[in-house]
């Protein structure tokens, strides 16, 4: 039996399919890589290539709001997606000092970003998830979170309470 019958067929139909054999092995491969590549560079480069929006949100008449009341203002968030529908109001607690300035919280949870409650009677925050207690001023009283409950910037511009926002700051 000569060299070439061996396998049955002939050698010089052999090279060819290992060279087709091993393009399709890289092309292949290469796919794969796009498929795995893609999604974890945009996953690294997200945060760097999205600039985080910042927006002042009105969120009503500054003689709306008592001294010394705290209250849950809603407001469409900094950086609506078009296809967010309801999914892009969000909501901060505010609250009227005695001196007339505005203190206004993230409603979220610096734990895992569930939604605190505020308790009148108490004048705490309260995290149902975990937990979670906040003092008024927004500094951690008890529970697993890391830190203070974040606050926003708030201004009254002609006769508006305005709070300004970014992305739901879950840290």
């Amino acid at each position: 039996m000569a060299s070439g019958d061996r396998d049955g067929g002939d050698d010089r139909v052999a090279p060819e399919r290992r060279r087709f054999l091993a393009r399709v092995t890289l092309a292949a491969a290469a796919v794969g890589a796009a498929l795995v590549g893609v999604p974890v560079i945009g996953l690294v480069l997200g945060p760097v290539l999205r600039r985080r929006a910042e927006v002042w949100r009105a969120v009503g008449a500054a003689a709306r709001f008592q001294a010394g009341e705290t209250v849950e203002v809603a407001f469409l968030d900094a950086s609506p997606e078009a296809w967010a529908g309801v999914t892009a109001r969000t909501a901060a607690w505010l609250r009227r000092e005695a001196d007339g300035s505005f203190t206004a919280f993230a409603i979220n949870c610096t734990h895992l970003g569930c939604p605190v409650r505020w308790l009148k009677g108490a004048e705490l925050f309260m995290c149902p998830c975990h937990g979670g207690v906040y003092y008024q001023d927004g500094t951690v009283a008890a529970g697993p979170p890391p830190r203070p409950l974040v606050r926003y910037e708030v201004r009254v511009r002609d006769g508006q309470v305005e709070i300004r926002t970014s992305g739901i700051p879950i840290t």
